[in-house]
């Protein structure tokens, strides 16, 4: 699902999402926001293809053209035991922060993200990437006969016991022979693919219906290879914030509205990410305005 209002949602442990763990997820924003902004101040730098942070590397990488886009990647290696966040980064962290704005000829610069896994501590559940994690990057060029450069403004957590902002400030000039083309088409394959509900296949989002709690919620029925234990990832609009049970034996998921606008109306997207024995999905399911199934 590419709507751009889908935002970061939180997913707690099975039985709900405890009030430490938003107030838990409040003061980290605020936190991340004040020492990115010291980052800024403290540390300028001069744009390279590779930038050294706080326990990290980050890299810009080519992978050539293919077809009407340029592929391209931010790679980000970890140090032992660190992690960074997805676009969704669960209850505590916070999601990276790409600015392409200083680049050259380039029209639009669509990044994919491959499927994290679920990292559980007493901050809640996050969603993480751990060791190295490639973005890939489409890229768009304003003028398919003049040079593209690239030029990248990221920010991104960098997390063990505690998280701290890292800054990246990235370049680098895109060339026909993509050196670095089968890390970028390697990330690529684990991005989710789309996939329709119901879809006949051996990992597949099987249905959705509405579910009794206390608050609105719904089950999300799944398929998973045998032997492999699923995750389920749930994203909806700005101001919605869902939490994520574990799977029941019967690979069943309760996805709970802890948070909605109260003058909410439908239809509004909801995006299930599934993840199960190396493979993944995406399926975008719709809710009403009082976030039951449509």
């Amino acid at each position: 699902m590419a709507d751009p209002k889908i935002k970061r949602i939180r997913e707690a442990r099975q039985g709900g999402v405890s009030s430490m763990a938003f107030m838990l997820r409040t003061v980290s924003a605020a936190i991340f926001s004040i020492l990115s902004f010291a980052a800024v101040v403290a540390q300028p730098s001069k744009p390279s293809a590779v930038t050294q942070g706080f326990h990290s590397q980050a890299r810009l990488i080519s992978g050539g053209r293919q077809g009407d886009v340029w592929l391209a990647g931010i790679e980000i290696t970890l140090d032992p035991g660190f992690k960074t966040y997805w676009r969704n980064p669960g209850d505590s962290g916070l999601p990276p922060r790409f600015d392409w704005s200083r680049s050259e000829n380039v029209a639009g610069a669509d990044i994919r993200f491959p499927a994290p896994y679920r990292h559980m501590d007493a901050a809640g559940v996050a969603y993480v990437y751990g060791k190295k994690v490639a973005l890939p990057v489409l890229v768009t060029a304003k003028d398919r006969d003049k040079p593209v450069t690239l030029v990248l403004s990221a920010e991104y957590g960098v997390c063990k016991d505690i998280c701290i902002p890292a800054r990246a400030d990235l370049t680098l000039d895109l060339t026909q022979d993509g050196p670095d083309r089968s890390v970028i088409e390697a990330a690529l394959a684990k991005v989710p693919r789309p996939q329709a509900l119901g879809a006949q296949a051996d990992l597949s989002v099987l249905s959705v219906e509405p579910a009794i709690q206390d608050k609105p919620a719904f089950s999300v029925t799944v398929r998973a290879p045998e032997g492999a234990k699923p995750s389920l990832f749930a994203e909806g609009p700005e101001n919605w914030y869902l939490s994520t049970s574990l799977p029941d034996d019967a690979n069943r998921f309760t996805v709970i509205v802890d948070e909605k606008p109260k003058d909410a109306s439908g239809p509004v997207p909801v995006r299930l990410t599934l993840v199960a024995g190396g493979k993944s999905v995406e399926t975008e399911v719709s809710l009403d305005g009082n976030g039951q199934p449509r």
